[in-house]
């Protein structure tokens, strides 16, 4: 059978009322689930990030693998696949769960977008490895959260909480422009971010620049200009990126024929489909898929 990803919603057993947690990773390699293990694929409901304090090992987020050690911390965007390998019992580190609601619900919407462009994989690295003093400030910052969140708890805390981790993601954002490991303030970011938002809506609907063109109201070199000032890539290869995305996550994420999946990425036409990934990936749909198997 092929390693089908988990689907993950946030709950929080200790605190139902948050739409913020905290996981210890040492608790969360040696618990014992029924159901799910942390070394299975996960496709989150969720934000994550994960701070290594100690030891090392592999983290694998949408068929990419990344080496972590102490001081590195790792971003997870909602709805992306994720899984850590075994190997990990010398690992200490902590992981932060929230909710976009959980800051868009306290922050300006416009400061809120900004923060989570942070998890945004096509505008920045998802993993960042921190110097000494970077290491010591945000760990500081994540104990300072773990503390209110786990032994202050009272009607403050979740406020407390919220505005830490709104630092938080404000310092990460600072040491990943210092590194040139993200993309801000430049022209047509916030174009892009619509657009980007908009095809991974559509994409198993549209996967011509022209439709989202006619949607958005712009040209299609409007879009082309975007897509290459951002990513340096054409409006079409953007689509196409997405797109082979989604495809991938039903080949691994499901028991569809492949003419199903075909059907739902919006080809009518199975040969075609079969064209597609193929020029897309260098692989056949079932040669990715048993890849995971």
């Amino acid at each position: 059978m092929a390693e089908n990803p988990i689907h993950i919603k946030f709950e929080n057993s200790r605190n139902p009322q948050a739409e913020f947690d905290i996981l210890k990773l040492e608790e969360l390699f040696g618990k014992k689930y029924l159901d799910h293990s942390p070394y299975q694929l996960h496709l989150v409901e969720f934000y994550v990030i994960i701070l290594i304090e100690k030891g090392q090992g592999l983290h694998t987020i949408d068929f990419t693998d990344y080496q972590y050690k102490k001081g590195t911390l790792i971003t997870i965007r909602k709805d992306q696949i994720h899984k850590f390998h075994k190997g990990n019992s010398s690992v200490k580190g902590t992981a932060l769960l929230f909710t976009d609601e959980f800051l868009v619900s306290y922050l300006e919407k416009l400061e809120a977008l900004k923060s989570l462009q942070l998890f945004n994989e096509f505008l920045g690295v998802p993993k960042i490895q921190l110097s000494g003093m970077e290491l010591i400030q945000i760990l500081d910052l994540v104990k300072r959260i773990e503390q209110e969140y786990l032994h202050v708890n009272d009607d403050y805390s979740l406020g407390i909480i919220r505005s830490e981790l709104h630092i938080l993601i404000a310092k990460l954002y600072r040491i990943k422009s210092r590194n040139n490991q993200i993309i801000s303030n430049r022209k047509y970011l916030n174009e892009f971010i619509n657009f980007q938002n908009l095809v991974e809506e559509n994409a198993t609907k549209f996967t011509q620049v022209k439709n989202y063109a006619n949607i958005i109201g712009l040209s299609t070199k409007t879009l082309n200009t975007i897509t290459r000032s951002i990513v340096n890539k054409s409006a079409k290869e953007f689509i196409d990126d997405i797109c082979t995305k989604q495809i991938k996550r039903l080949l691994i994420n499901t028991e569809l024929s492949i003419k199903e999946i075909a059907y739902l990425s919006g080809f009518e036409e199975t040969t075609n489909f079969y064209k597609y990934f193929k020029r897309q990936t260098q692989q056949t749909p079932e040669q990715f898929r048993s890849s995971f198997r």
